[in-house]
């Protein structure tokens, strides 16, 4: 059985070190950590197989902007054969706080765009999901634009802790299934 792990954010050099490419820095950090990068490319989304942890699964990325994640995603599902219970989407959180992050089975979108148009190009929110806390923006600051400006330096500091912890949790739940890691991860507490 292989897995499909996806990071969500937006493309481009503009976008890299937002709130919003959460979820990229963790599929990024899990390719460094099984030796490969992802260097598949079909200008929609960007993937490579790997072997994590004895298990094969492929990392991707889509190439589009976040709403419109959702038919690359499937259309590397349908040509790999992976099932929505075979999906891990890894993806930023604002109703987190930084430093927590939160394993879901299945649900709605929160709101989240980039979730929506999965669960639109799939027919349903039955697929695993990592969510990465990033705080709700300050007073007066619009959640659009708090989520498309970068890390401050402060987050920066604790992003790659909250980084590890994620990958590991990510690793957990393709080696020993969603509901092992939500029970070994989802605390209330933040990491930090």
């Amino acid at each position: 059985m292989r897995h499909l792990v996806v990071g969500l954010g937006n493309p481009g050099q503009r976008y890299r070190r937002t709130r919003h490419n959460a979820g990229f820095h963790v599929v990024e950090a899990l390719a460094a950590g099984a030796g490969v990068r992802l260097e598949r490319d079909d200008g929609t989304i960007r993937w490579t197989p790997v072997r994590i942890a004895e298990c094969p699964a492929i990392l991707a990325e889509p190439l589009c902007y976040m709403n419109r994640s959702g038919p690359p995603v499937r259309r590397l599902m349908e040509e790999y054969g992976i099932g929505r219970e075979d999906l891990l989407v890894i993806h930023d959180d604002v109703d987190l706080a930084l430093g927590r992050f939160k394993i879901k089975e299945k649900g709605g979108d929160g709101g989240h765009r980039g979730v929506r148009s999965l669960i639109d190009a799939l027919g349903d929110g039955r697929f695993g999901r990592l969510r990465i806390g990033i705080g709700r923006p300050a007073d007066g600051i619009d959640v659009v634009d708090h989520v498309l400006e970068d890390f401050t330096p402060q987050e920066s500091a604790v992003l790659d802790p909250i980084i590890e912890r994620a990958c590991r949790a990510a690793i957990i739940a393709l080696t020993e299934g969603i509901g092992a890691a939500m029970n070994r991860f989802n605390t209330r507490e933040p990491l930090i």
